[in-house]
């Protein structure tokens, strides 16, 4: 039996090469996916690198997890020289980092947010730092001098000498260059900056004069890192804690895992639907195949073979089919590995490169390679199978096998029905009161186990769609007639073959429907209260200098300023955050919704609170709050207004001019501003121009709010949209085989029509109608479940997002018919040309 089904597998090379090619697009995803994460993971340069900077660290001091950003600093030079007097202490350095962006020599920014940083170069005893080896130059020594990491210093073309501009929290410092050094550091070399600064510098700068951000500790050859820690700890204050190197080379490995985890599952939940979508058109092309032979198998059983040697024939064929296509897709999946890492990097790094590295092909990747490709095309292959096994010796006397009989599509109909209304259920459930987390699961599942109905159902759906496009079909005449009696011949593989289209546009459909209705929920929040002019922030959402405020207000073209300052109070016994705005401008800047009261009387000891605050711990309008400032001082407020809080204005707001003498620094989360002419460029000019043009500062009109907003969730269905294109590419391949099988099943007719007058463009319009049916059946189809999951996903996100409305996008439910007519027309072309081949005579002569 193994050498017969090795015979049909090369007998059949030309009808199998799409199933292998379906089986090869889902391995190579599968593999593609767990070579570029296991890539990422062992050769990713932030493993490595972390590894080489912790060398020289045995026990690090740090933060406690529980210490305030605004408490007073714990790691002081005093505590440094207290740890590096203790016995088993061979070196002690300071540690200094923060955000710090560099300008390159057009004035734009190097590197991308958080991964722009600053730091101290620490001397030991030799006179040097370790950590960064000079390449070039020397170490900065005073308040004017920095040091460029090399591969940032050649990014922007900068030499030691040059004078180069950068930024720590808005206002712009112009630095002389006076070296270059090389580091290990995993955000350089995945396309940050790394700027170096004297220690001195760095902490007036970074932190605050005479602390650090942590305080590394290397143990003497004799003393252990435990006994080190433990020595370390007795001299420690409270919220200040230890840690051996060996833990933080653990906790950044596990931060990258946990970074490669996400994209890993993201990829392989595409991977997995892929192949789910090629299952269908394995099993439309092995059942195919064993209706085409029923005579041969119908004679293997009349000489003696069993239903299990039949089965296991087709299974054969299966395996082997199965081992080739994950062979080749093992080899694609590499490909696809190479390609992923430009791919996210345009897409989702926020034009952060990621690090060279070799790829990492790990044999687990290679064992799930050859287990998914073969394991998939043996189970869809099984059922053809089975039926294969059932066919008797006495179909050998009969021309066609018996087609499915009428109880099993009443039964196939009846579990396709009660599966589907399952799946409504439990998508309406989801709607009916959950939380969010817990109702985005539920439409996951429900979404699920309506799509499963769906496609069980899909035979009986199939019919009154066809019905419907009759009178259509009919305009083309015999041919579209005929189009449409083929497709309904076979309704179960009219319904295989509509499945995989059906599949991938209702993904599509869904994450259209909930991305763009939650583009203008988000456009809305940020935008809709917001009469400002422009937002300025920092570009990594750090804390605004005090500075950028007084220079806002001296700009010639401002009218109106009003910082958002964000510190911690207790209030009403809650330790919370309030927000200080200028209670004589914001009314010219906000138009907050409220529920309750407005900016009349706000003012003084007078607040306003965000709704979902208020509701939170019982406040309405007229409620005496007690207030305990930064400084320890006491107040009341009174609450005259309930809003409707959005990402701009949120929580418990309160006048700066009550707020500010309790601070210690005036700090802004951000700043509104107007300007007389209004939003434009001359405005936004003179804007960047006031505060130095500095790199580090955005400033954005409703519009760039906007924008932003747009290209963020352009850019994310894009991805989603790259990785769904595999499941409408393998669609398409299934529509293609489905089409050429049935020419080849369907020749002696085809040759009869061919005999009694139907030319060779009727024959292909006749194959183009049928696969245009096919494909725009799976298209509604698959359009409308998209939309209902839409519909229901939206709605559970509705519940943290009050600004959110359902957006049905008309122009891509219009663009996805028209992919799905595309497809139709596209996958028809080799089939119809195929027919239209045929020789009549050859054909009528075909057993």
């Amino acid at each position: 039996m193994f050498r017969t089904a090795l015979r049909n597998v090369l007998a059949h090379k030309a009808r199998l090469l799409m199933t292998v090619l379906a089986v090869v697009l889902g391995v190579a995803f599968v593999s593609g996916t767990l070579v570029y994460s296991s890539t990422v993971s062992d050769a990713y340069a932030y493993a490595r690198s972390f590894h080489k900077s912790f060398v020289d660290v045995d026990v690090a001091i740090q933060p406690g997890p529980d210490a305030r950003p605004d408490a007073e600093p714990k790691l002081t030079s005093a505590l440094l020289n207290e740890v590096a007097k203790l016995p088993g202490v061979q070196s002690v350095t300071g540690a200094v980092h923060g955000f710090t962006a560099v300008a390159d020599k057009n004035g734009a920014l190097l590197g991308h947010g958080w991964s722009t940083q600053g730091a101290n170069y620490y001397p030991g005893t030799s006179g040097e730092d370790a950590r960064y080896p000079m390449d070039d130059g020397r170490a900065p020594t005073g308040p004017d001098e920095i040091a460029l990491d090399a591969a940032t210093a050649e990014r922007a073309g900068y030499k030691v000498g040059d004078t180069v501009r950068i930024s720590v929290d808005g206002p712009v410092r112009e630095e002389k260059l006076v070296g270059v050094f090389t580091t290990d550091d995993g955000e350089v070399a995945a396309g940050g900056s790394l700027t170096l600064f004297d220690t001195r510098t760095a902490q007036q700068l970074l932190s605050s004069p005479g602390t650090f951000s942590q305080i590394d500790v290397k143990a003497a050859p004799a003393t252990s890192p435990d006994d080190l820690q433990s020595a370390v700890d007795k001299v420690l204050p409270q919220e200040v804690l230890s840690v051996t190197g060996q833990t933080l080379v653990q906790d950044q490995a596990l931060r990258v895992e946990s970074r490669v985890s996400s994209l890993r599952s993201t990829l392989l939940v595409f991977a997995g639907i892929a192949l789910f979508v090629g299952t269908f058109l394995i099993a439309n092309t092995f059942t195919m195949l064993v209706a085409q032979r029923t005579k041969e198998l119908a004679l293997l059983r009349a000489v003696g073979a069993t239903r299990r040697q039949v089965a296991r024939s087709v299974l054969i064929e299966a395996f082997l089919v199965g081992l080739v296509a994950s062979v080749a897709g093992l080899t694609g999946g590499i490909g696809v590995a190479v390609a992923l890492r430009p791919l996210t990097t345009a897409l989702g790094g926020g034009g952060q490169a990621l690090p060279d590295g070799p790829l990492a092909i790990t044999p687990a990747a290679v064992i799930t390679s050859f287990a998914t490709g073969i394991c998939v095309t043996m189970l869809a292959a099984w059922l053809p199978a089975r039926r294969a096994a059932k066919i008797p010796p006495v179909a050998a006397m009969s021309s066609v096998h018996a087609v499915a009989t009428p109880r099993s599509l009443v039964v196939r109909n009846t579990i396709g029905a009660l599966v589907a209304v399952a799946g409504i259920a439990t998508v309406l459930a989801a709607t009916t009161g959950m939380d969010r987390e817990d109702g985005q699961n539920t439409v996951a599942l429900g979404g699920m186990i309506l799509l499963t109905g769906t496609l069980v159902l899909t035979p009986l759906l199939s019919r009154p769609f066809l019905a419907a496009a009759a009178p259509v079909l009919r305009v083309f005449g015999t041919s579209g007639t005929l189009a449409r009696k083929n497709a309904l011949r076979n309704p179960r593989r009219t319904a295989a073959t509509a499945s995989a289209l059906t599949v991938g546009l209702t993904l599509i459909s869904g994450l259209t429907v909930i991305a763009v209705s939650t583009q203008q929920g988000i456009d809305k929040m940020a935008t809709a209260t917001l009469k400002a002019d422009y937002v300025v922030q920092m570009g990594n959402y750090n804390p605004l200098s005090p500075e950028v405020e007084e220079q806002l207000k001296k700009v010639e073209d401002v009218s109106a300023v009003s910082p958002l300052r964000e510190t911690p109070a207790l209030v009403d016994g809650i330790d919370t955050y309030v927000t200080g705005v200028d209670a004589t401008t914001i009314g010219d800047l906000v138009r907050p919704d409220f529920t309750d009261g407005s900016f009349t009387g706000f003012g003084g000891h007078n607040v306003v609170i965000a709704a979902d605050t208020a509701t939170t711990y019982g406040w309405h309008k007229g409620t005496t709050l007690p207030v305990t400032y930064q400084d320890g001082k006491h107040a009341a407020w009174t609450v005259s207004g309930i809003y409707q809080g959005t990402d701009l204005l949120r929580g418990i707001i309160t006048d700066t001019h009550t707020l500010d003498p309790h601070l210690d620094t005036l700090n802004s989360r951000q700043i509104l501003v107007k300007t007389t002419g209004g939003p434009g460029h001359t405005g936004k000019q003179s804007i960047n121009k006031a505060l130095g043009d500095s790199p580090a500062i955005l400033v954005q009109s409703k519009q760039d709010v906007s924008a932003t907003i747009a290209g963020n969730m352009t850019a994310l269905l894009n991805i989603l949209y790259g990785l769904l294109a595999m499941t409408v590419l393998i669609s398409v391949l299934g529509i293609v085989n489905t089409l050429a099988m049935s020419v080849f099943e369907r020749a002696s007719e085809i040759g009869m029509l061919r005999a009694i007058g139907l030319d060779q463009h009727g024959t292909k319009r006749m194959v183009r109608l049928e696969s245009l049916a096919i494909s725009l059946f799976g298209g509604v189809l698959g359009i409308g479940l998209g939309i209902f999951l839409g519909w229901a996903g939206g709605h559970v996100l509705a519940t943290d997002m009050h600004t959110y409305e359902l957006v049905l996008p008309w122009g891509h439910i219009t663009l996805a018919l028209v992919l799905a007519v595309t497809i139709g027309v596209l996958a028809a072309l080799w089939p119809a040309h195929r027919a239209a081949e045929l020789n009549p005579l050859t054909a009528i002569r075909t057993e």
